[in-house]
């Protein structure tokens, strides 16, 4: 503690204090997610870009706590990233319509019936069986891919493969049943 008279030196000469960020983000947080708001037109987004744009005045606080006025600092980036996102948005939204099939043919039952009895097997065991049978690796491949030894990857391919035929001849024995 200084002594009588005396200035604790980092309140004055250390790093730009954090309590004075906590006290611009407390009260103008708000004001700052209904501007982007305004802009946007969606409330979790303008929360997001709100918190971005603290996120990055509090990166540079040393310099922005020296700005006249930090908080129309982090109005502007705040406004910069809405128009950054919006633009965005625009050319993937262009895209997405000159690259979307016009015909999108239905689901196979039997594919659905694959994937489900995949998402039911272990990791490794899943991992493997689609390395080597859907994407059609050599066992050796696998085995490096998955940093395992190439016994361990005929061992989960065994089993999976037993797991999938039990479980897709029990979704074809459902199917029959009901039909």
């Amino acid at each position: 503690m200084p002594a009588s008279g005396e200035h604790d030196r980092r309140a004055t000469h250390g790093p730009p204090a954090a309590a004075d960020f906590d006290a611009l983000y407390d009260a103008r947080y708000g004001d700052v997610v209904a501007m982007v708001y305004a802009l946007v037109g969606d409330l979790a987004e303008a929360q997001d870009l709100a918190q971005e744009s603290f996120c990055r005045a509090w990166q540079r606080w040393s310099d922005v706590s020296r700005y006249d006025d930090p908080l129309a600092w982090i109005r502007r980036v705040a406004a910069n990233l809405a128009t950054s996102r919006w633009r965005r948005r625009r050319v993937a939204s262009a895209h997405l319509g000159r690259e979307r099939a016009a015909d999108v043919p239905p689901l196979d039952p039997d594919h659905v019936a694959l994937v489900a009895a995949l998402r039911r097997l272990p990791a490794d065991q899943r991992r493997a069986v689609v390395l080597h049978h859907l994407i059609d690796l050599p066992v050796a491949d696998v085995a490096r891919e998955m940093d395992a030894a190439v016994g361990t990857v005929k061992s989960w391919l065994h089993r999976g493969r037993a797991t999938l035929a039990a479980e897709l001849a029990q979704s074809t024995e459902e199917v029959t049943y009901r039909d």
